[in-house]
């Protein structure tokens, strides 16, 4: 027996704001979380751009003890994580007495790793790394202090995808959950905002260098789109089966309808067409479902060109003569990267909630390859009950979710 996937808790520490209805507000008004880094610039940055994310204070909820293990990121995801459980209505008796699980998307730890390596050198001992060092400079340091300090018992594990990341842990929620091995799972996806975790990516000329403009930087499938600008935060949904959220009276928000994934099997940093337009035809696939009920996209575009150009593509080679509205949020936001899957599901179903699609901000002129999709460029009130998701990322590995209204 399969069972449905539905959504039942929400939470974000993001750019647009440090809750849910801030977030909402932000996106109805177009407003960017993009500035200018005079600290990256000092520090010998390409690029000095990046987006606004403030330092969460876990004093009032977390023990010393606790934050000793938790790296920037780990900080973000149980601040959103926090929020998500008491939206889902969640306490700390529900976890004591039932089996909840959790699977986030995480794929770096740069500023731990690079602290504590240069306190080990710098003294000439180990010791020196400090006795917190090994659990923060891991992968799966989200999951493992998020597990101890909610007490979970369910599946643990970390999601480690590149920019699909955020998106994969949903996706393999979702999967558990539909086969009735688990009943409620904790997903989402968090991203360090630190310069250090992104120093590579502006070695390879990655990013905007619009720097007079920050807000006008991130251009997703506009024709003057000049590179990406880094995000961060953490974005953290609560999934269960119905049956179960029904059981305990909890509030459903949404349904994960399908998941569909694929491999590139090409270059590593350079998107083809053939990935990702299979992840999003298994998606539809996956779930029955028809062109024409996908109210909107958000779109994974975030800003390159070549990596743009290939979704519009794909989105047009799926979806033929249908010129479903598209977005991409990253526009708002800069690339929120592990943490992009999971934000981009929130940012979509309050816009779905809301009646409102946000606009891709900055998009004036489209290009050769862009001009074959409908992207919407400022904000227009609209009704629709399912939307589509792409995450794709480093590697070639890509990731599509359909949710459905409740």
């Amino acid at each position: 027996m399969e069972h449905r996937v539905v959504v039942t808790g929400m939470g974000i520490w993001s750019c647009l704001g440090q809750n849910l209805d801030e977030v909402r507000d932000s996106l109805y008004n177009g407003k960017s979380g993009i500035i200018f880094s005079q600290e990256r610039k000092d520090a010998g940055f390409r690029s000095s751009l990046c987006a606004n994310i403030p330092k969460p204070d876990l004093k009032p909820f977390v023990s010393r003890n606790m934050r000793q293990f938790m790296p920037e990121e780990a900080q973000y995801a149980y601040m959103a994580t926090k929020q998500a459980l008491e939206n889902a209505g969640i306490d700390q008796d529900f976890i004591d007495s039932n089996e909840v699980g959790i699977i986030y998307g995480n794929d770096s730890v740069a500023e731990a790793t690079m602290n504590a390596l240069d306190k080990f050198r710098q003294f000439g001992s180990t010791s020196a790394c400090g006795s917190g060092a090994i659990f923060q400079s891991m992968n799966s340091t989200v999951t493992m202090n998020l597990a101890c300090i909610f007490k979970l018992r369910g599946i643990n594990l970390t999601a480690s995808a590149a920019c699909a990341s955020g998106s994969q842990s949903i996706g393999m929620a979702s999967l558990l959950i539909r086969n009735g091995m688990q009943d409620c799972i904790i997903c989402g996806g968090a991203q360090e905002a630190n310069m250090y975790s992104v120093a590579s990516f502006d070695a390879i000329q990655a990013f905007s260098t619009r720097e007079d403009e920050p807000t006008k930087a991130c251009r997703p499938f506009d024709r003057d789109r000049d590179g990406l600008v880094p995000g961060g935060g953490a974005a953290t949904v609560v999934l269960e089966s119905y049956e179960h959220a029904v059981k305990r009276g909890a509030h459903i928000i949404a349904e994960i309808v399908s998941w569909g994934f694929s491999g590139n099997g090409d270059h590593i940093s350079t998107p083809n067409v053939t990935g990702p337009s299979r992840s999003l035809e298994l998606c539809l696939l996956n779930g029955g479902i028809q062109t024409r009920q996908i109210g909107y996209i958000n779109a994974h575009a975030t800003s390159s060109h070549a990596g743009d150009g290939r979704e519009a593509l794909a989105i047009a080679k799926i979806f033929g003569d249908y010129k479903a509205p598209v977005t991409s949020t990253k526009s708002q936001t800069g690339h929120e990267m592990w943490m992009a899957g999971a934000s981009e599901i929130i940012y979509s179903i309050l816009m779905m909630k809301n009646g409102f699609i946000a606009g891709n901000i900055n998009f004036e002129n489209p290009d050769e390859d862009t001009a074959c999709i409908k992207v919407v460029p400022e904000t227009i009130e609209q009704h629709f009950d399912m939307f589509l998701s792409n995450s794709f990322g480093f590697g070639g590995t890509n990731s599509s979710l359909i949710v459905r209204n409740m």
